[in-house]
């Protein structure tokens, strides 16, 4: 599995730096900022469920494409100001110093700033695609916009911050609130975003909406758990971040015992979604061998 997860994820290397900005003009130190943090490395687990989901619909064109790399833009911008002094101060990602460190507060802003707004001018490129389908690619914009916004990451993000200062007050609905919009919006919006464009149905598309909330939900509990059990070098950050931020989480909430079990519960549950989504004709054994592989993940 490891090794068709390396294929899968070289593939949405190759379309990755197809999309990403070249350094030039007056703006370059902006784009040179952009393109490490996207360089950066990472699982690319959010383009790869879209483009997974998209074939198991049997979606097979090119205008996946920008969306791919639109949706790996915006984790990525969501990831370099979260690591920034005023958010979690975080100094490594991935092995390596983060956006802000590399390259100053100020740049590492703007370069957050930049990737969201250029996650949307390459999302637009779609429309040009042969084969593109306005009315598909319209409504895949409008999930894409919901998710990473106000309803949905962002929304997710605010709610982060303000639990930092509640402490043990905080309740597992809230919880299940910041992980809903922070960590699984964007995963939904990946699958979904991949089921619309090859064309799936209404009832498809919400049992993929399902199925992601709980891949989502699960994948969170599952950066919990290694904040408290992993290293440094297997995680490339440093761990005990959320400690360190006064963060709440289902292991403090739940304990390590809990927390593991329900993360399992809850990747066995988006399986059986899918393995409905089988039984109708729609299936993609690698997707559902890499959700299965994300219960055991160390990193």
């Amino acid at each position: 599995m490891k090794e068709k997860i390396e294929i899968h994820t070289q593939e949405i290397e190759t379309i990755l730096k197809q999309y990403l900005p070249k350094e030039e003009g007056l703006a370059s130190s902006v784009m040179a900022a952009m393109n490490y943090s996207v360089n950066a490395g990472g699982k690319r687990l959010r383009p790869m469920l879209m483009l997974e989901t998209y074939r198991m619909f049997g979606g097979e064109k090119i205008v996946i494409e920008p969306f791919l790399a639109a949706i790996e833009m915006i984790h990525t911008y969501s990831l370099v100001h979260d690591d920034l002094p005023a958010m979690d101060n975080d100094e490594y990602r991935r092995g390596k110093k983060t956006t802000w460190v590399e390259y100053g507060e100020a740049m590492a802003i703007l370069a957050g700033d930049a990737l969201l707004n250029f996650a949307f001018e390459t999302a637009l490129k779609a429309f040009v695609c042969d084969g593109a389908d306005a009315d598909r690619i319209a409504r895949a914009l409008s999930i894409l916009a919901e998710k990473a916004g106000i309803y949905g990451m962002i929304g997710g993000q605010v709610a982060d911050i303000e639990a930092e200062g509640l402490g043990e007050q905080v309740t597992l609905s809230h919880l299940l609130y910041i992980h809903e919009h922070k960590t699984a919006a964007l995963i939904q919006a990946s699958m979904m975003i991949g089921a619309v464009l090859a064309g799936a149905d209404a009832e498809a598309i919400e049992t993929i909406e399902k199925a992601a909330y709980e891949i989502g939900i699960a994948f969170q509990i599952q950066d919990d758990v290694l904040d408290i059990t992993s290293t440094f070098d297997a995680l490339g950050k440093p761990i005990g971040s959320d400690e360190k931020n006064n963060k709440i989480t289902y292991v403090t909430l739940k304990g390590l015992e809990e927390a593991s079990r329900e993360q399992k519960e809850r990747s066995n549950h988006a399986i059986a979604l899918l393995n409905s989504l089988n039984e109708k004709g729609y299936q993609n054994d690698f997707l559902t061998d890499l959700i299965k592989s994300l219960i055991t993940r160390l990193k």
